[in-house]
């Protein structure tokens, strides 16, 4: 009896440890392939005045022949022609490298200095850190409307302190450099707590060591700090550069009509054109560009490992 019980409860622990395995796999494919699956087949079909407004649309698998020798790869092939999807794509690139790095030079030195702080501190900083999450994103990227705009606080607060005239005004809004003002104010708690969960678990004694042996400061950061935080530099880097890249909400508030980024343009698409599968087919670019950077940190993540 008692071997029976034994074994019908390692039956029962088998089948939970299944179920705890494949669930995440069951999303992966309930919210993320049967999407991208249902967008890929959109953005191989033609644009139509109806309801879906595309064609062909899925009757049945009878007529999956015909449904199938409809498809076609037009909308790609438009994508190369026109110049401004290829331009939209390197500007998105080029803002969410620029920003990532801009995010990478200001976090840094926080996280750093967060990992060297007082350990009785240290959940208050992260809590400050973490702070701008508890208001909505909206709200602060239109906080910056405020601040940035001709008349807005930026330029009342250096007219009071002299260094500009009554009449001179900041000119950054709707420009790259209020658009980069954004995103790095948005998405540096993004950057800093990866690099903060690294640096943390450092062992400072090789600091010391370091120290010890006459190695300069400057020195040490670069052959013992930086190196082992590397994982999380590299962790935050992909988590701030991806969604960067189909960044629309900060473009289309701070930046201005010369501000090309593809989550605009493919916002644009969507709903002023209405072109579903023209825009289906950027999304599916879009996505195989953002594989890239998330491989690359899966295999340093392996090599780390």
């Amino acid at each position: 009896m008692a071997v029976a019980q034994n074994s019908d409860g390692q039956g029962k622990g088998g089948l939970g440890r299944v179920f705890v395995v494949a669930l995440p796999y069951l999303w992966l494919v309930l919210f993320f392939v049967a999407p991208f699956f249902i967008i890929f087949k959109i953005s191989l079909s033609d644009t139509a005045i109806a309801l879906p407004p595309y064609t062909p649309v899925f009757e049945g698998f009878g007529a999956i022949q015909d449904f199938v020798s409809q498809l076609d790869i037009e909308n790609y092939i438009f994508l190369t022609d026109d110049p401004l999807y290829v331009k939209a794509y390197l500007s998105s690139l080029r803002i969410a490298a620029i920003s990532t790095m801009l995010l990478l030079l200001i976090g840094y030195p926080i996280a750093l200095a967060m990992a060297r702080a007082s350990a009785s501190i240290r959940p208050t900083l992260v809590m400050m850190v973490i702070l701008p999450f508890w208001t909505s994103f909206l709200i602060r990227v239109y906080a910056w409307i405020g601040i940035l705009k001709p008349d807005g606080l930026l330029t009342l607060l250096l007219q009071a302190v002299g260094l500009m005239g009554p009449e001179d005004q900041v000119q950054i809004f709707r420009t790259d450099t209020a658009v980069f003002i954004g995103i790095v104010y948005s998405y540096l708690p993004f950057m800093v707590l990866p690099l903060y969960a690294a640096l943390e678990k450092m062992d400072n004694t090789l600091l010391e060591a370091a120290n010890d042996l006459g190695c300069p400061p400057l020195k040490a950061f670069w052959r013992i700090t930086f190196p082992l935080s590397l994982p999380g530099v590299i962790a935050g880097s992909m988590i701030c550069f991806i969604p960067i890249t189909g960044e629309f909400v900060i473009p289309d508030l701070l930046g201005g009509a010369d501000t090309l980024m593809i989550g605009k343009t493919l916002w644009t698409e969507f709903f002023g054109n209405r072109d579903w599968p023209l825009a289906s087919a950027v999304a599916v670019i879009l996505l195989i560009l953002l594989v890239i950077p998330i491989m690359i940190f899966q295999n340093q993540q392996k090599k780390v490992a």
